[in-house]
């Protein structure tokens, strides 16, 4: 039983050796052939058919748009990644709490979370965060019932293989990486959906044209 414990071990350490190779990443089509305008309009309409709550405005709005978010779900207690642009919470007038490692049971006693995110993808509805320090501990954006995130026009893609490629770094470093379409769902036999149960009841996109 030892040798095979010991086994196993070993087969673990030379799979996780850190002078392995590379794995290539497909080219993928240049983003040139890509209509943006099109593409940011297809991830509006994509990521609003997961019922998630979706809004376009200039970077000059954000922090009203997030406000504003926050308002309409009667956010009064806020919780907010540490690295976050000073400016998005300035126009909230509720309680921000920046995670500084909350339990789950602090973050569930707050009423939504604002992050940034990493990828947004157009074909799909799908939002990606890589955990930077702008979006915080995967926990943050997984436990309070509102989610307001912040997506950047530029950080926008076409498809999954667009957005595999844009992740390779954070891939590479070993960062968790949560792909988020829509807000949290799931179904029991007889289909009758129920959100919440996962992640967060409700999601607010807020696409930002910087």
């Amino acid at each position: 039983m030892s040798e095979a414990r010991e086994e196993i071990l070993a087969r673990v350490r030379s799979a996780l050796e850190p002078d392995r190779p590379d794995v290539p990443v497909a080219t993928q089509p240049a983003l040139a052939t890509v209509d943006p305008a099109a593409m940011l309009e297809e991830f509006l309409e994509t990521t609003a058919d997961y019922r998630a709550v979706v809004e376009r405005c200039p970077a000059a709005e954000v922090p009203a748009r997030v406000a504003a978010a926050l308002e309409r779900y009667a956010a009064r207690r806020v919780v907010s990644p540490p690295g976050l642009p000073a400016d998005w919470l300035t126009a909230y007038a509720g309680e921000v709490v920046v995670d500084e490692g909350l339990s789950a049971y602090d973050l569930d006693r707050l009423d939504a979370v604002v992050t940034a995110a990493a990828v947004g993808i157009a074909a799909t509805g799908t939002i990606v965060l890589d955990h930077q320090p702008d979006q915080g501990r995967r926990a943050i954006s997984l436990v309070p019932d509102v989610h307001v995130c912040v997506v950047r026009a530029g950080q926008v893609v076409p498809d999954v293989p667009h957005a595999v490629a844009a992740l390779h770094a954070a891939a590479r470093e070993r960062r968790p990486l949560t792909w988020i379409s829509g807000p949290s769902a799931t179904s029991d036999i007889e289909l009758d959906r129920v959100e919440g149960v996962h992640g967060p009841r409700t999601l607010h996109v807020v696409l930002s044209d910087d």
